[in-house]
């Protein structure tokens, strides 16, 4: 644990939210100081960039991307130290967060990093190499498989498991808009992709290869119904749906002619208990 504590939680909101409204010629010497106490209020799971109401609705906190970003602007390129004493240049507000056996994290070595400012929960496994950028959440006994990438202010939840080549995009900027959110007990396959906000519902299974962003329509075959983005309102995948790779026919008739088809992720079923029997993380692992 650092020694770093942070003030009250409500005191250091009302200071990030005026850090976050400065413009950059009013910055003060405190305010890395300030910024400090952000990525460690962050690791221990006291602020967050989005949070889950009762009815399950989300809502993005804009003064912590507004303060995130003001961290990096006050920040200079310098030469640091990261796992295994391995140098890298960044802004020194950004560094690498340091890990102890109090935080419950398992990072199997192979050059995976997280930055400080990420919240890990007790029984994350971090396989190499994978990547957890500032601001993100990453809930307790989530399994993060080799070559995944957790963005900035991504939001995943309780054991999670996210397979290896997941690219989990964060949403940093604009500041009002939502992070992408995996929920609790979600299956995420190899290769999948999950950007631009989108919201994946609890228990939902996202088979190999998935790619879901704005402008993706997923189509239900069980229920008869299509999702996609609504006005400001994401992407979102229903709760227990189980999403795979599928195509549908391209319009026009040049497309007719060559028989051209477009990428759509179908909704086949939603997860049951033989679902669940097949994507149960194995406790050896743990």
């Amino acid at each position: 644990m650092s020694d770093l504590m942070p003030r009250p939680t409500k005191l250091l909101i009302e200071a990030l939210r005026e850090l976050g409204e400065r413009s950059a010629d009013a910055y003060q010497p405190e305010d890395r100081a300030l910024f400090a106490e952000m990525r460690e209020a962050t690791n221990l799971g006291l602020i967050r960039c989005a949070e889950r109401d009762a009815d399950g609705q989300w809502t993005v906190n804009v003064w912590y991307k507004k303060a995130l970003l003001a961290g990096f602007r006050l920040g200079q390129n310098l030469e640091q130290e990261g796992y295994n004493r391995v140098t890298f240049f960044d802004k020194q507000t950004l560094p690498v967060r340091e890990l102890y056996a109090s935080s419950k994290v398992r990072v199997v070595p192979g050059g995976s990093s997280i930055r400080d400012g990420a919240f890990v929960g007790d029984g994350v496994i971090v396989m190499p190499p994978s990547y957890i950028n500032i601001g993100a959440y990453v809930g307790r006994s989530t399994l993060v498989d080799s070559h995944v990438l957790v963005g900035s202010c991504a939001q995943v939840g309780e054991r999670v498991h996210l397979s290896a080549g997941v690219q989990i995009g964060g949403v940093l900027e604009p500041v009002g808009a939502m992070p992408v959110i995996v929920e609790d007990d979600v299956v995420v396959g190899g290769n999948c992709g999950v950007y631009e906000g989108t919201i994946v519902r609890s228990r939902a299974v996202l088979g190999t290869g998935v790619v879901l962003n704005g402008s993706t329509k997923v189509y239900d075959l069980v229920r008869g119904t299509i999702h996609g983005r609504q006005g400001d309102a994401p992407l979102t995948i229903p709760e227990g749906a189980v999403v795979v790779p599928g195509s549908r026919p391209a319009g026009g008739d040049f497309a007719e002619a060559h028989g051209l088809q477009i990428a759509t992720p179908l909704i086949v079923k939603y997860r049951d208990d033989k679902t669940d029997a097949s994507t149960a993380l194995e406790e050896a692992l743990r």
